[in-house]
């Protein structure tokens, strides 16, 4: 064996992650975009997995998957949270969350949902998240709203919850 085939068999045999990005956006009373996946229940966040084989980055992968699903094209903000989480039946996923920034009224007229994907959207106050998005990504974003409002940096979580 070379050394490049060696390399490649390491490579192959190294755990696999996954890895997504999305983007928190607000409306001016504080209220959370969420979108209404047709493929799954419950909702998301404008965001999806990273086309890493294209050589995306996450901040790439949030302001793609933000245009191809709501049709706001915009660079994500700074990164709020970045949260491992573990599920059953798939690898661990690695989810980075930006800041979308607030969206005035000529924003909201302007979303445009896939339809390949999405059913919905809608704006929900930070009290009612966790009612719409159970588990670590409300908490993920509970977390990143913190963020915004302490001015802090960026925040780490495995499952939703703080570390560190």
């Amino acid at each position: 064996m070379t050394t490049t085939q060696d390399f490649a068999t390491y490579i192959a045999g190294l755990p696999r992650v996954l890895a997504s990005a999305a983007a928190l956006f607000r409306d001016g009373e504080g209220q959370v975009l969420l979108v209404e996946p047709n493929y799954r229940d419950g909702w998301a966040l404008p965001g999806g997995t990273i086309e890493s084989d294209d050589g995306e980055t996450p901040r790439q992968g949030a302001r793609r998957e933000t245009a191809e699903e709501i049709g706001l094209d915009r660079e994500p903000s700074r990164l709020l949270a970045v949260d491992w989480t573990v599920g059953a039946g798939r690898p661990p996923l690695v989810s980075y969350l930006y800041d979308g920034g607030v969206l005035g009224e000529d924003d909201l007229k302007a979303i445009r949902l896939q339809e390949e994907e999405l059913l919905s959207w809608r704006l929900v106050r930070p009290r009612d998240v966790p009612e719409y998005l159970p588990g670590a990504l409300g908490r993920r974003v509970l977390a990143a709203l913190d963020v915004l409002a302490d001015g802090g940096g960026t925040v780490e979580l495995e499952n939703g919850h703080r570390v560190g």
